[in-house]
């Protein structure tokens, strides 16, 4: 089988399920057609639907190996439409299909959430606010393993519970920051045979006067364990020293009547944080809450492998997709485009054979038609 009749089996198989938006009747081209040049356009570098458009009649010759295309590209304002009225759910379940064949191939350990503003998407004159997406992130694999959105009218602490029920994290560790320290959050991840490590601030502000107090007393008595509670930590680079300080107590140290609200809880964490820049010095403390029995050292791999949703995911997003500055915003379009951004995200990090950043592996894809079915090929 030629790779592209592969690569044309992969988007009927992820997106037949897909219902089209628009009347029967009054169509030109396919929604699997839009999809895919979609799909191949942002991998490729588009970051709107001119873009597309304009990467469609550049690659059409060669498109026509494995997609229909009746009627020849569509225009900018057919991707538009068809994208506005596309139903996100249905967008994302395909999202979820490709993932499945990626996902089969690997273990996850460790998942972090966290949520998104897309800044550009609001749209004053129809009161709609910025749209924003929890997301769950594998650092180990780089790798989004899904989304939800933030209700306009609620905020994160709705969204999360909704993203875990569409996640398998059995076996695996949750890490979230402080806004979903949740009582009702912890009791999902455990149900679902997942452990959590839990940023402590003070929304929580009897259990974290809790945990503060009870590391101050440990510091007075010299109560940790050096070997199994106390790991530091120190890196260098970009002209920056950080050195991280790890400190580890059993959860069993507060009070019951704080600890028995949380289920599981096992340990508490106390991470300090100093960074050296060449003109100044930053300190922080911060403090965790965990269903987890381990080392300071694993703790500290674990907690670290959370910033990787901010360093590198969003940072991504923003820096190389420019989602931050995207100003699609109609009905469901930013929602959809944020599915196809993070769609090529996966596929790119998969690829592994060109030892580039994902800007590079972009710029590839646009120019080698080779390499673009190599990206996609690597998880169909």
């Amino acid at each position: 089988m030629a790779i592209e009749e592969k690569i044309r089996g992969s988007f009927q198989k992820n997106f037949a399920h897909v219902q089209d938006p628009r009347n029967e009747q009054r169509t030109s081209h396919l929604l699997i057609d839009i999809i895919a040049i979609a799909l191949l356009a942002v991998i490729s570098g588009a970051e709107g639907w001119g873009a597309i458009e304009t990467y469609g009649k550049a690659k059409e010759e060669w498109l026509k190996k494995f997609l229909d295309l009746p009627n020849g590209i569509p225009s900018h304002d057919t991707f538009s439409r068809v994208f506005a009225r596309l139903s996100p759910q249905e967008f994302e379940q395909g999202f979820q299909n490709w993932l499945e064949n990626i996902v089969e191939q690997i273990d996850i350990n460790i998942i972090a959430i966290d949520g998104k503003m897309l800044r550009q998407s609001y749209d004053r004159n129809q009161q709609q606010k910025s749209l924003i997406l929890v997301s769950a992130w594998c650092q180990e694999h780089r790798l989004v393993l899904g989304q939800e959105k933030v209700d306009s009218k609620s905020n994160e602490i709705t969204a999360i519970p909704q993203l875990l029920n569409q996640l398998d994290i059995a076996g695996c560790t949750i890490t979230i920051d402080a806004m979903g320290t949740q009582k009702e959050i912890a009791s999902q991840i455990c149900q679902k045979g997942g452990d959590y490590i839990l940023a402590l601030k003070a929304n929580q502000k009897n259990l974290y006067k809790a945990v503060y107090e009870s590391f101050e007393k440990a510091k007075e008595v010299n109560s940790i364990d050096l070997e199994n509670r106390h790991f530091t930590q120190v890196e260098k680079s970009h002209n920056r020293i950080e050195k991280r300080t790890i400190e580890v107590l059993p959860a069993s140290v507060i009070s019951s009547k704080e600890s028995s609200k949380w289920q599981n809880l096992a340990t508490i964490i106390r991470v300090e944080r100093e960074r050296k820049l060449w003109n100044k010095t930053s300190h922080e403390i911060c403090f965790y809450i965990s269903s987890l029995e381990v080392d300071a050292q694993e703790f500290a791999t674990k907690i670290r492998s959370h910033w990787g949703i901010e360093n590198t995911l969003h940072w991504t997003l923003d820096v190389t997709f420019s989602e931050d500055k995207s100003r699609i915003r109609r009905d469901h379009a930013a929602e959809n485009f944020a599915i196809l951004r993070r769609l090529a995200v996966n596929l790119i990090n998969q690829e592994k054979t060109l030892k580039s950043s994902t800007k590079m592996k972009r710029y590839r894809a646009a120019l080698d038609n080779n390499y673009l079915l190599k990206i996609l090929s690597t998880s169909s």
